[in-house]
Order: C-alpha cells, then structure tokens, then sequence
C-alpha cells in the first residue's frame, strides 16, 4: 500500500471563493467548477483499511447530485456548515466492486458489486453501541447526533473529522475517485439481474423510498402530486408506484424527455407549471379566489398528498396554496433561506408539514429492512427501466465537464449524470 496514488476530485472551501462564486458565477462555469474554484483533480495517497470491520472498493460509478451542484456553486445554506469537513474528495452516490476487505467482513465478497450508504453513523465513527446517539439507536443514522463531533476511530493514523457524508468529509474520501474505503455496515449487495446504471441509482432512488414509506398512506385513492422533475422527483414517482400506492400520481414536470422518464417510472398524469397545474388544480374541485394584494388562493378540493422535490420558494408557496386541508406537504428538495414565504395556510388550513433526509431502519411487508435493501428488491420487482435515468457518462478526467453538464439541466437536457473512473 505504501506509496501507491489514488486518482480523485476533490473540493475546498474558502472564504474567497465563496465572494467570487457569488459576484462572479453567473457569468462563467470558471469560478463553479474551473480552475478558479475549489474544485481539483489530483492525486492522493492510497488509504490503508483502518480496521478488521472496513473494506476497500474500486469505483464503477460516482454519481452527480444536485446537493454537489448546490454546495459547489455556495448556493446551499451555510447552516449544515459545521457538520461536513474540507478538504473533501466529493462523491456521496457510490457503486463500486470490493477488491479488499477486513478479516471481520463476511456478508461480501471480494469482486462483488455493492452500493454505499455514504451517511456517516455513530458505528462508523468508532463509538460502542451503548455510546450511540438515539437516532443512531433507531436506526435513523441520517439525522446522527454526533455529526459535528469527532470520533474515536482513527483513519490513517489521524483523528476522525466530523461529517455528516461520506462526500464532504475530510477523512472519508467520496466516490468521485477510482477507490473508495467504507465500514461494512455501509455496504449493500447488488444482485446481478440489476444494471451498473440501475445500481449506480440506488442512493437517490432509496432517498425517494425513504419518504414515501415513512408517509402513510390515509387514503388510497387519493391522488399524489410530485414536484419536480429531477431525480429525486423521479425516484419519488417510482418509490410511490413501487412500493404499492394505488392512486393517481401527477407529476409537474417542466420537459418533455422528464416527463416522458416520469411515466415510465409510473406517473399517471403531467402537468407543466402554471396554466396546467391551475387546470389541475379546478379539477379537484377548488375554487379560486383573490385577495386585494398577492397571489390567487384556493378553497375546496386541492391535494392531501404532495412532495415537494425542488425546495424553492416557487414550489413551497405552490405546495401551501395547492394542499387540500389537513393535507400533507413532504418536503425533498433541499430548501434553504427562502424569502417572504407566506405560511397562513399551514394554520389555516392545518396542513401537515414534514422533510426527510437519507434512509435507514423501514418496516416493508411486515419486516424490519434498510432502506437500500427494500429499493433493491423492488427494482428487481418493478422492472422500472430506471437506468434511463443517466443521461451523461463522463470519466474522472472530464469531472469539471461533468459538472457543469449536470449544473446546466435546461441546456444539456441532463437528468443523471454519472462519474466513470
């Protein structure tokens, strides 16, 4: 191991960059993802495995999320600042094969395909179970207590840095790199009746699971109304038809190739925002009305289900004007500070407000599973072509390519773009 590179893309923040980012992003890619920003390709050293529990896996696909496009342009909130840790090797959507594991690792073999759960959990950060946070202990180690903290396993010799993802952490290097080292409770199998490309989608396809298995369904026949057209809208789309809902699910979607990946994953209707989805929603029977200032509100009908999976300011106004009452708004997209957000009809209408993060601990079918597991057998199940999905395949080398391919969706027509090591 002594001695030998490991080639990788890797970001760093700074103050700087974040006011060049800001004035300047706009008008080039250069200070987003060029030789101006934080983002480089280098090499570093190989780590060794840092214990008996730890493997080592060789990429096949490092995945492009929107969370990546976010940070990387400093658009994303400041407020998880203190729970990641730079410099960082990015990559938190990892599909890699083991080429090494640890004398205590048993449930894969080497050669194997596997899909990483890149949240960073008290297990993980080397605690004993009796010293585990309480979301650890309920196996919602998404939202683990201890994210800002160190831990007691050391990696390389050198102390654990905080970090909520493996992604943006200092010491576990993310999966836009040709290895990556894990814990072998972030592994899971990937059968192969399952693509690379399928496999590749597990993270954000299992983000969209997550979600609708933690919302209970009251009422059958309802309708779902998603938001969104990207990824994780899509992965919602299909997690709802997956998983069994027997409603109708409406899909807002901007494109025409979006659309068309939202009906094959299971949507029943699409609509374009404005015209379309105030048609929508006439059609469940509101009303609308309109105040001396501001925008139309409604009253009647409107959606007891809706996932909102942009986040914006748009999407969550649409969302608390569009949800019927003592209807149900889940929250996806990564919303951040929003600017005069009219929360009325949260009270007014006594609507149910709820965000999810990451997976973990389910109950599916009568049985206790990771989220990971569940969206396995259910693409299998399914049979969803959700591999069409990748839109753009680059190697390592074109990373800041990749990036702006990914950044620029309207123009490039990219859904999901993936890394190739």
């Amino acid at each position: 191991m002594t001695g030998r590179r490991v080639r990788s893309v890797s970001f760093d923040v700074s103050v700087p960059r974040f006011l060049l980012a800001k004035s300047v992003g706009r008008l080039t890619d250069a200070v987003l993802y060029g030789p101006l920003s934080g983002v480089s390709l280098g090499d570093r050293p190989a780590l060794p495995l840092p214990g008996p529990d730890w493997l080592r896996l060789e990429v096949i696909f490092g995945g492009i999320c929107g969370t990546d496009i976010g940070n990387l342009t400093y658009s994303a909130s400041p407020a998880m600042e203190p729970f990641g840790s730079f410099p960082a090797v990015l990559g938190h959507e990892i599909l890699g094969r083991v080429v090494e594991r640890g004398d205590d690792v048993s449930e894969v073999e080497v050669g194997q395909r596997v899909t990483v759960d890149p949240f960073i959990h008290c297990r993980v950060r080397g605690w004993a179970p009796e010293a585990w946070c309480g979301s650890c202990r309920d196996g919602r180690h998404a939202t683990c207590e201890n994210a800002g903290e160190d831990g007691p396993q050391q990696i390389d010799g050198k102390a654990f840095a905080p970090g909520t993802i493996q992604g943006y952490h200092r010491s576990l290097p993310g999966g836009w790199s040709t290895e990556v080292v894990v814990h072998r409770s972030q592994v899971f199998a990937v059968d192969d009746a399952l693509s690379d490309r399928a496999a590749a989608l597990m993270e954000p396809l299992a983000i969209g699971m997550h979600a609708v298995l933690n919302t209970p369904i009251t009422d059958p026949g309802a309708p779902a109304l998603v938001l969104g057209s990207g990824p994780i809208a899509l992965a919602t789309i299909w997690a709802l038809r997956a998983s069994g809902f027997e409603g109708e699910i409406i899909g807002q979607i901007k494109r025409d190739h979006e659309a068309a990946l939202a009906r094959s994953f299971g949507a029943d209707t699409i609509i374009r925002p404005g015209d379309e989805a105030r048609s929508a929603m006439v059609e469940t029977g509101a009303s609308a009305y309109m105040p001396l200032v501001g925008d139309e509100v409604w009253a009647g009908g409107g959606f007891p289900l809706i996932f909102d999976c942009v986040g914006s300011g748009q999407t969550l106004a649409q969302s608390l004007r569009y949800a019927s009452p003592r209807g149900r708004i889940v929250m996806l997209g990564c919303a951040a500070e929003l600017k005069k957000l009219d929360l009325t009809f949260v009270w007014a209408r006594e609507i149910e407000v709820k965000g999810f993060t990451g997976y973990g601990r389910e109950t599916f079918r009568g049985e206790e599973r990771h989220t990971f597991d569940i969206t396995h057998d259910l693409l299998i199940e399914s049979g969803a072509p959700v591999e069409d999905m990748v839109t753009h395949v680059f190697p390592l080398a074109e990373a800041r390519r990749a990036l702006a391919v990914a950044g620029n969706r309207r123009k490039w027509k990219s859904v999901k773009v993936l890394l190739e090591p």
